[in-house]
């Protein structure tokens, strides 16, 4: 048998695509999915087509009196034929109306990229809102519905991602159904245990390559605190000018941006040569901290209201250590701060449940799906990473060095060519 190489047989299905061998238009088979209630054609970008497609979703799967809502979802099309890259979003998809926008696996392998915004972040959100609908559950039963539908489009492999809690909910939704897909890559997604899980502050204080930098770190912070007369003046004007408003006190904000920036300095895998000395000026401190763990994170209009109430009610977050620091801070304890700082009154009574964090300890164990992590080395949220006693389909990859950013192509060789040649496998095969 005459044997061809991956080059010639893709070349061959995107010209069998290519001839119009559908003798529908994509656009209108769009339109005939039963949830679908409105296709709108986008820029092409990087695909030979791309759709918006608003789906109706029930508030509430139990109960549909509760109403419905539309949810976005692009669609990036290659080829129906091909296999598809379904991005499980954790938060608001405005990302994905860009032009450049590609998911890596669709640009590494080519394949049709479907993003679909996590349901109550706007615009994919109901009228009024119901925090009690907003769970994993009903999140999963969207994606569901989703899948279900566009596969009557595109029949071939669906791979599911997504990253942070996107890279959590393309694996919860795995849990829910398992079948779904036909194999899954996470990128940086944490499994927390609690509201606040524990894990992560000293995971912090042993993060960083070298004690060296795990004390510049802490210098910053200490030095920030320090000089709280001169600096949360310039702390209080910044916010001020840029329309802030907080559910705390300025000097209990002034005193978080201190305590987050150790997190968010390793989440994001700044150099340790960019903090400021002590002899840098006040407007340097102030600069970096902003840049690094600002004061718009505990605003009240943070858009990313939806994901703090899940946190509060099942997907878990994590806590500070203030003994470092009490002698400096006004705060005797960051205990409790997500519901004091983030949530709304009408969500203030949310209390953890840990059916979910029980759910996916199991799922992770036992679970007989093909999936692969990928997290950074320093990167906090790898505190509650899905850990190597895992199930043996796991398939975990570190980043040495790397932080939230890590990603396939932020891996040097020859890591980069195992995880693709790992995706091929199951890919091709």
């Amino acid at each position: 048998m005459k044997r061809y190489s991956f080059a010639i047989l893709l070349a061959i299905a995107s010209i069998y695509c290519a001839t119009g061998a559908f003798s529908q238009s994509l656009e209108s088979q769009f339109a005939a999915l039963p949830s679908v209630k409105k296709v709108e054609v986008l820029d092409k970008g990087q695909f030979d087509a791309k759709y918006l497609l608003w789906f109706e979703q029930p508030v509430s799967y139990k109960n549909p009196s509760k109403g419905t809502f539309l949810q976005r979802v692009f669609v990036g099309d290659v080829c129906r034929d091909s296999s598809t890259v379904f991005v499980a979003e954790g938060y608001n998809a405005d990302y994905a109306t860009r032009e450049r926008y590609r998911d890596e696996i669709s640009r590494l392998f080519n394949l049709n990229n479907v993003v679909v915004e996590h349901r109550f972040f706007a615009p994919s959100a109901p009228e009024e809102i119901d925090w009690k609908y907003l769970t994993a559950e009903n999140e999963a039963r969207d994606l569901h519905r989703v899948i279900s539908e566009l596969k009557t489009i595109y029949p071939a492999k669906w791979i599911s991602t997504g990253i942070s809690k996107g890279g959590q909910n393309c694996v919860i939704f795995r849990a829910f159904y398992p079948d779904d897909v036909d194999f899954t890559v996470s990128y940086v997604g944490p499994f927390c245990r609690g509201v606040e899980d524990g894990r992560h502050e000293p995971f912090i204080a042993a993060d960083g390559p070298d004690e060296t930098s795990r004390a510049a770190v802490r210098s910053f912070q200490e030095e920030f605190l320090r000089r709280r007369a001169t600096l949360q003046p310039k702390l209080d004007s910044l916010c001020k000018t840029n329309g802030y408003a907080f559910r705390v006190p300025m000097d209990e904000v002034y005193d978080m941006c201190a305590l987050e920036f150790s997190f968010a300095f390793w989440q994001w895998g700044y150099p340790v040569s960019d903090i400021p000395g002590k002899d840098a000026s006040d407007e340097e401190y102030l600069a970096f901290l902003d840049k690094t763990s600002g004061p718009d994170y505990w605003q009240i209009a943070n858009p990313h209201l939806p994901f703090f109430v899940m946190a509060a009610k099942e997907l878990g977050y994590y806590g500070y250590d203030v003994e470092p620091f009490k002698d400096l801070l006004t705060i005797k304890s960051a205990k409790g701060y997500l519901h004091r700082i983030f949530l709304p009154a009408d969500a203030r009574d949310i209390k953890f449940c840990r059916k979910l964090s029980r759910k996916m300890d199991r799922f992770l164990r036992q679970n007989k799906c093909d999936i692969i992590f990928i997290y950074g080395e320093y990167d906090p949220w790898s505190a509650v990473r899905a850990g190597d006693r895992h199930s043996e389909t796991n398939h975990i990859f570190i980043q040495p060095g790397g932080s939230h950013r890590a990603r396939i192509s932020t891996f040097e060789e020859p890591t980069r060519t195992e995880i693709k040649s790992l995706i091929s496998s199951w890919l091709y095969k």
